[in-house]
């Protein structure tokens, strides 16, 4: 028997994607023939996505697919075949992409202040370990993250989000890069020039030119002291204390990003990619992930 409070969050699921695809989501769709008017629409794949992997907590495209056959057919009659849903799922990461700027941008327009912002990034992992990635290998790489102390295949998440005391960061932007690629030049590419902005970040981040850039733009970087090489002892022991509490206080501002990142993956599996086969599937994965939870975030 369906339970009412679980078929409710599915209408609302429902009624919202279609209104958004009517207002703009139906721009973003690929479509690969004449037919616009498909039996089984855009919407009900979209839905089934955010539904099982938001609500019934299913992350693998598989498991959706034989979990809405199994228990929800009643609801999608039409439903094509698996290697057709799954096709067409791949078209949509677009979608999945637009949903997660969209609350986003929602998110941003309710908070009033944000001028102090925090960085990180974690691993999207495609393959653990000594194993050679075999998928998505124009947007996947090997590098090592010492936070987890292992090597892997994949893609990494790098996010900037707004400090919000006593609770997580309210996301601003993210991007999506090789794994190996340095979170300090993509900070230069995407971030140094905004204005007004005081960042607060892990040591990776530390640059002199970096720091004039955005002394320019009246912003600042913070980041725990690194120890200086050849610091004679009686330096050291001098300013010890200070370091300690100063690093502290820095990884106490900034750790709520790693709780961003922890709640992300709780809520969606976000960080394990080991069953994506394709580029595409890899974004749907990636961009579905993260609409499902700033959507639900404001929806539920």
């Amino acid at each position: 028997m369906i339970n009412q409070t679980t078929a409710t969050k599915l209408v609302k699921i429902y009624l919202t994607i279609c209104q958004k695809y009517d207002n703009y989501l139906q721009y973003f769709c690929q479509r690969f023939s004449n037919n616009n008017k498909p039996v089984f629409t855009d919407q009900e794949v979209i839905t089934i996505y955010l539904f099982c992997t938001g609500v019934e907590h299913k992350y693998k495209i598989k498991e959706m697919y034989n979990f809405i056959k199994d228990y929800w057919l009643d609801w999608f009659p039409k439903i094509p075949s698996y290697q057709a849903f799954n096709n067409r799922l791949n078209r949509l990461s677009e979608v999945f992409k637009h949903i997660s700027i969209e609350q986003i941008l929602i998110g941003m327009s309710e908070q009033r202040e944000m001028s102090i912002n925090i960085l990180d990034s974690c691993p999207i992992v495609t393959c653990k370990g000594n194993g050679k990635g075999k998928v998505a290998r124009d947007f996947t790489d090997k590098s090592y993250c010492s936070s987890k102390k292992m090597w892997y295949y994949g893609v990494k998440l790098h996010a900037l989000g707004a400090y919000q005391k006593g609770t997580l960061p309210y996301l601003k932007d993210y991007i999506v890069t090789k794994a190996s690629e340095n979170d300090l030049s993509v900070f230069k590419e995407n971030w140094q020039e905004l204005t007004d902005t005081c960042f607060i970040a892990d040591k990776i981040y530390q640059s002199a030119a970096v720091n004039e850039v955005l002394k320019s733009n009246n912003s600042e970087m913070i980041t725990p002291i690194k120890m200086k090489k050849n610091k004679s002892e009686v330096l050291k022991q001098r300013d010890f204390a200070f370091e300690s509490l100063y690093n502290k206080a820095v990884s106490s501002i900034r750790q709520p990003i790693e709780s961003f990142f922890n709640w992300l993956n709780e809520k969606t599996q976000i960080q394990y990619a080991g069953k994506v086969r394709s580029s595409k599937g890899l974004f749907v994965h990636i961009f579905g992930k993260i609409a499902t939870a700033l959507l639900f975030e404001n929806l539920f």
